[in-house]
């Protein structure tokens, strides 16, 4: 069963097609000077409910793109994200997004507890993440190197239904809270992605 599904989510990540947007690095850095204050601060907390502020330096640019017009729109919701992301233009999403994509990470492996458990319990999510974290296609996110506390209330989110999408709320809802945990701990002991710090 779990093979059939990994066949079919593979399946889509090939059929899925998107050209990469056109965007002026040195204008988003400009522009993404505002995302700075909570996403260049090491460990700092979105206040309620407490979790981690994402790391998006190094994120893929489609799926930063997705996000932030999913954002604009409402379609996902979070009070500082949404106010951010309505005054902005398909342009500033594309400069912002290049540069944020621009990042890199020189820093090692990050220690989580239960990672080695999680290895073996991600399988089910390499078809689109990878097995380390870098995800497949510039759609999807990569994980390596995320905050643990926000990929698990992430998962959480797409468990209970608070956050929608057909396939992460599929795989999620056969989680128990001790799968979340593990898997999370594993992505999150993987380098990858950073804080923004090229300014």
């Amino acid at each position: 069963m779990h093979i059939k599904k990994t066949l079919m989510i593979l399946l889509l990540c090939m059929a899925s097609t998107s050209a990469l947007a056109a965007g002026d690095y040195q204008a988003g850095k400009i522009k993404a000077y505002t995302c700075s204050g909570c996403h260049g601060i090491i460990g700092y907390n979105n206040v309620y409910p407490t979790y981690h502020v994402p790391r998006i330096g190094g994120q893929n640019q489609e799926y930063l793109a997705i996000a932030l017009k999913a954002f604009r729109s409402g379609e996902r919701t979070h009070s500082n994200m949404n106010l951010q992301a309505e005054a902005l233009s398909d342009q500033d999403i594309d400069d912002i997004t290049v540069y944020l994509a621009g990042q890199t990470s020189d820093a090692v492996n990050r220690s989580a507890a239960n990672a080695a458990a999680g290895q073996s319990k991600s399988v089910t999510c390499h078809a689109c993440h990878g097995p380390t974290g870098k995800s497949v296609m510039p759609i999807y996110p990569n994980l390596g190197g995320q905050q643990q506390n926000y990929l698990s209330k992430a998962l959480h989110d797409f468990r209970d239904g608070s956050r929608q999408n057909p396939i992460m709320s599929g795989f999620a809802a056969a989680l128990s809270d001790a799968d979340i945990e593990d898997i999370t701990a594993w992505y999150a002991s993987q380098q990858g992605l950073t804080e923004i710090k090229d300014k």
